[in-house]
């Protein structure tokens, strides 16, 4: 039908909720891939052939409310996506991706102000934490050259071009760790300084300018790992507090502004030399490294440990793949991760590639193209790809870019100085 219907808002119990204004239900079903609402209607979106971005007013008063039904219960195969039109919703700006894709649903939405912008009005029905868009960009920073330590920088942009070097700020370090945290800018953290470890950190901003030493939090140690998770947020975990007898398996959250959290009591075997990247959009996993001293396969592990979406690290998972220690690891595919490279004496590197799955789930061995190497970087960049670049031994400075189906490019000549022992994160929500 079509008219002012004044009760007619469809809640999970079924009852009806009292719309003060009234509502428009609009009787044509929209069927195409893409509709413009207005407020004070509800419409009913049949998805059954594709997917349907709803496309909200650009403007909007208090108390405007729209509503939106799965008029054929398809939205569990095709999905909407609501976009706000310059509008925030729930709180976040239009640039976070606002999906609903559970059968039947009903969304009933309205206007508050241009703080929260668009809520939902029953949160039994349409309770929906948005996802923010994937980093764009990336950066590597620090690391050792030759025999010294560096803190030189090197942009990433969304086509995966890496930039010439920038001068470096804060202080010159190796084997630290780096994640984005956010959703848009990103961290470096601890580390080797040649004179003894730090707990320093460098925030990375949005646009790429790394800021001076944030006076640290935590045990001082190196050889440690970082990754995002909760989509906003990072940690730091592992490493070592005092050379090879000094393995530790505490870690640090990063809230979502930047500031380290003091030491978390460790989970899972002790070791340093690992990696760790995020995967299935708001979880992370730390994996492989050494208990040993290094510079020979005692102690290499394969193991790896999750960290869920509230930055708890998990026990021990048996490790698949090649035990080794100094990989490297990054995003891709939006919510899939990849280990690559490595070594098992420090001397030689190893092509083995283990694919993680968006829930996890480690791959068995992987032969990748590109150059065998350790010490090297990691980054998710583009929204749905990876690159891993420089690394040891010979200060290597080659990039190599992985597809968003997780495929290993070959060599691209190096730009910036060649090094190892250096760190990177993706930052930027726009390309």
């Amino acid at each position: 039908m079509s008219g002012i219907v004044q009760n007619n808002i469809l809640r999970s119990s079924g009852t009806i909720a009292v719309s003060a204004a009234g509502l428009n239900w609009v009787d044509t079903i929209i069927t195409g891939s893409t509709a413009t609402v207005e407020a004070g209607n509800g419409y009913w979106i049949n998805t059954t052939s594709n997917t349907c971005t709803i496309t909200l007013p650009s403007s909007a008063e208090s108390g405007d409310q729209i509503v939106l039904i799965d008029y054929a219960r398809t939205w569990g195969t095709n999905k909407i996506i609501i976009d706000s039109n310059g509008l925030n919703f729930q709180g976040n700006a239009d640039t976070y991706t606002v999906e609903y894709e559970t059968d039947g649903q009903s969304v009933n939405i309205v206007y508050s102000d241009a703080t929260k912008g668009w809520l939902p009005l029953e949160d039994d029905v349409t309770a929906l934490e948005p996802s923010p868009p994937p980093t764009q960009k990336a950066i590597f920073g620090f690391g050792k050259a030759g025999s010294s330590k560096v803190a030189t920088t090197n942009l990433v942009n969304s086509s995966g071009v890496v930039a010439s070097d920038t001068s470096g700020v804060g202080t010159a370090s190796d084997q630290k760790g780096a994640a984005s945290y956010g959703s848009d800018k990103g961290i470096f953290g601890y580390g080797d300084d040649g004179s003894g470890k730090t707990n320093i950190t460098n925030k990375v901003s949005n646009s790429g300018v790394v800021a001076s030493n944030t006076s640290g939090v935590g045990s001082a140690r190196f050889g440690l790992a970082a990754c995002s998770y909760g989509s906003d947020k990072a940690i730091f975990g592992y490493g070592s507090t005092g050379g090879g007898s000094g393995k530790v398996s505490i870690t640090n959250l990063i809230s979502n502004s930047g500031v380290a959290a003091t030491d978390t009591t460790g989970v899972g075997t002790a070791r340093f030399y690992l990696t760790a990247t995020s995967f299935g959009g708001d979880k992370g996993i730390f994996g492989f490294g050494t208990t040993g001293i290094g510079g020979s396969a005692n102690g290499v592990t394969g193991i790896t440990n999750i960290v869920s979406n509230q930055g708890v690290v998990a026990s021990d998972t048996t490790g698949v793949g090649q035990a080794r220690f100094k990989p490297s690891a990054a995003i891709y595919g939006g919510d899939k991760a990849t280990f690559l490279y490595g070594t098992l004496n420090e001397s030689d590197g190893v092509s083995t590639q283990n694919l993680v799955s968006n829930v996890g789930v480690v791959a068995s061995n992987n032969t990748a193209t590109g150059t065998a190497r350790f010490e090297h970087a990691g980054a998710g960049y583009g929204g749905d790809k990876a690159i891993f670049g420089f690394g040891s031994a010979g200060d290597l400075s080659m990039t190599n870019l992985v597809s968003n189906t997780g495929v290993v490019a070959s060599d691209v000549s190096g730009v910036g100085t060649g090094r190892g022992g250096l760190s990177a994160c993706g930052f930027s929500l726009s390309a």
